[in-house]
């Protein structure tokens, strides 16, 4: 057991130092208990409560909560486009920068915001458990959002910015158009009519997935790419990259 402790805190030390103080990064468990505590809501302890209520009306939680995640999520495309993507990053291979220059720092500094968001979208699935929308509450859509939290800490702790960073910058963007969409549909049938483009989104996301994929994959298969991270882990992301269309405004 002392062994196993020593080893466990040696991975930790392994980490990215300009990111240990902050908040949750110091070991992955915080993220892991509110993962558990959604998992028991949203599975057992929610749908338990519902089971003798009435579904909520939460048409205007849904719409404020649903035009926040617009704000924060096209705040984090537009920051990490002008930090790198949009100028000086590489699409071709950019190693991260694990530096304390200011623009790697505020990168770091970016995905942890874009972390946090993932733990602010388990409201998708609670807003389906108070409104007695279960059947929309499939595996995929439980499991996404349980295991792409836990993975961004790995991303943020050991390699924040760089190339790691393609998830998250195209990630909020999708997810700009996809909270958009849910708060429109939210706001009711009157505004149906603006809502043609909800064919495209499954689009969007599969081409998401595919660019992460790509990009990653070449990081493995083609060595002359020279990548960098604190001994321990290769964060790849893009096998939990798909955001499914599971809108908490249906």
């Amino acid at each position: 057991m002392i062994n196993f402790t020593q080893q466990y805190q040696d991975f930790l030390d392994r980490g990215d130092p300009r990111v240990a103080s902050w908040p949750m990064m110091d070991n992955p468990m915080k993220g892991l208990t509110l993962v558990v505590m959604y998992l028991g809501f949203v599975k057992v302890a929610g749908p338990a409560w519902m089971r003798d209520q009435k579904p909520y009306n939460l048409r205007w939680p849904m719409v404020i909560y649903n035009f926040l995640l617009v704000g924060i999520s096209a705040w984090v495309f537009v920051n990490m486009g002008m930090l790198g993507w949009f100028t000086k990053y590489s699409w071709r291979c950019e190693p991260i920068d694990y530096s304390n220059n200011p623009d790697a720092v505020r990168m770091a500094e970016i995905g942890w915001y874009f972390y946090i968001t993932k733990f602010i979208e388990f409201a998708d699935t609670i807003f389906f458990v108070l409104r007695k929308k279960e059947s929309q509450i499939s595996s995929l859509h439980v499991f996404h959002h349980s295991l792409v939290p836990l993975t961004l800490w790995f991303g943020i702790k050991y390699g924040a910015g760089g190339y790691n960073s393609i998830f998250a910058f195209l990630n909020s963007f999708v997810h700009t158009w996809m909270y958009l969409y849910y708060g429109l549909s939210a706001l009711g049938p009157s505004f149906q009519k603006y809502l043609w483009w909800k064919k495209y989104m499954t689009i969007l996301q599969m081409i998401q997935f595919i660019m992460v994929f790509t990009f990653m994959a070449q990081l493995t298969f083609f060595p002359a790419c020279q990548i960098s991270e604190p001994p321990g882990l290769n964060v790849v992301q893009a096998s939990i990259s798909p955001s499914c269309l599971d809108s908490t405004a249906n």
